[in-house]
């Protein structure tokens, strides 16, 4: 791999952190203000609530949408900040030390394991698609992959070389793989929800 392609690489890297942490940001926002909402003017329904199938409402008042005894929401208002100042600390220059990488691939991994719970209690239990959560799955799934492909690509989580080049080669095929996340995402709700014909 050239020096250039290093360089390019982590810039890629950082410009991703950043959009994704923004779209998070706002997802979360965006779920925090309807749950104020709902608790100022009960019974109302979310701007988010577009038929029994797509909604917000029944996720936010279920106990899976406070799993930790307050809305899932705030975490995402505290915890997407840190893809945004990290991507920005990547193109200001920043180099941060192992430990840093390693703090900050359990937090992308957390997230990514609490987004597939998420996603399996919206589909299987309470059978909707919450518009704002989906927004979150769409950026947390793929920055899972390029956090984890970068740290076994830099040699920040131990693997043997061939690991560490199958990880670099991987990098470019991280919009494959968050497409093909998607798509079985998409094939698991119709499964479960008969999403088209409930929409059309």
């Amino acid at each position: 791999m050239s020096q250039t392609s290093d360089r390019a690489r982590p810039r890629v890297l950082a410009v991703w952190l950043i959009v994704a942490g923004a779209v998070g940001w706002w997802a979360a926002f965006s779920l925090t203000t309807e749950k104020f909402n709902a608790l100022l003017h009960p019974g109302t329904s979310a701007s988010c609530d577009f038929s029994v199938l797509v909604q917000c409402t029944k996720n936010l008042d279920s106990w899976q949408g406070s799993l930790f005894g307050f809305p899932n929401p705030i975490i995402g208002l505290a915890a997407w900040m840190a893809p945004i100042v990290v991507g920005f600390a990547i193109l200001a220059g920043a180099r941060f030390a192992k430990w840093f990488w390693l703090v900050f691939e359990l937090g992308v991994t957390l997230a990514f394991i609490f987004v597939i719970w998420l996603i399996s209690q919206s589909i299987f239990v309470l059978n909707t698609l919450c518009p704002w959560c989906m927004v979150t799955w769409l950026v947390t799934i793929p920055t899972f992959y390029i956090v984890t492909l970068h740290v076994l690509r830099a040699g920040i989580l131990p693997a043997p070389a061939r690991i560490r080049r199958a990880a670099g080669s991987l990098m470019s095929w991280v919009p494959l793989l968050a497409v093909v996340s998607y798509a079985i995402v998409a094939i698991l709700a119709q499964v479960q929800l008969n999403v088209l014909n409930t929409l059309f």
